[in-house]
């Protein structure tokens, strides 16, 4: 009797873990592709963190080399060249100046900007466009930017000529012609060559460079300043 009764109520006690194990599978079963949804989404914000670093990263490095590809071409071109200087503002303030060179006609105080893509904008339009696959962005006109690092120049040697000009680095393409004192960074030399100033009042050209060269300032304090200014 008692081997029967043992016999008889195993089943009452193994029925109970045989009927838990689809509920843990189905447990399973619905965290799995929760977890895996939430890796995999995760996997895609770190790519897309990480690829927008090193697109981040590519474009100051490339910017860099364009504008030391700017720097060499005006060096070989002459000793009288300035880079990266800050100057009284023309209406206050202080202005930085990217390039600024003496050429036999006067002085080219040269923006430069760095793009690969489309530039759309015509010389008196506020802002200009910039296009590259599904990327557009709008951008202050650099002409109209760069007007003011001029006149900057021009009041401090005012019988010189002092000319605006923006040289555009990287792959950029132009699908209507740019007005004629914006050009890509390989013109630099052909656009010196055939670039005619106005009629100038100089007398000494060695004078007029120095008074420019000793309002040019470097340090950091002025560069601090200008960053406050901006901020």
């Amino acid at each position: 009797m008692l081997i029967r009764l043992v016999a008889t109520s195993l089943p009452l006690i193994t029925l109970p873990a045989l009927a838990a194990e689809p509920a843990l599978a189905t447990g399973i079963t619905n965290v799995g592709p929760a977890t895996f949804m939430f890796v995999l989404a995760a996997a895609l914000l770190l790519t897309l963190v990480f690829r927008s670093t090193a697109n981040h990263a590519v474009g100051v490095i490339t910017a860099r080399i364009g504008a030391l590809r700017v720097r060499r071409t005006l060096n070989r071109r002459s000793p009288e060249v300035l880079h990266d200087f800050i100057l009284p503002g023309a209406y206050g303030g202080l202005t930085r100046i990217d390039h600024a060179i003496l050429t036999p006609g006067g002085i080219l105080c040269i923006q430069t900007k760095h793009y690969n893509g489309l530039i759309f904008g015509g010389k008196d339009e506020p802002q200009w466009t910039y296009v590259n696959g599904t990327i557009r962005r709008r951008f202050l006109n650099p002409l109209i930017q760069n007007e003011g690092r001029t006149r900057a120049v021009r009041k401090l040697v005012p019988d010189v000529p002092v000319a605006n000009l923006v040289v555009f680095t990287g792959s950029v393409e132009f699908p209507n012609p740019p007005p004629k004192n914006v050009i890509r960074a390989d013109k630099i030399d052909s656009y010196i060559d055939k670039f005619v100033f106005g009629p100038s009042k100089v007398k000494d050209w060695d004078a007029a460079w120095l008074t420019l060269k000793s309002a040019a300032l470097t340090d950091e304090d002025s560069r601090k300043d200008l960053r406050a200014q901006i901020a």
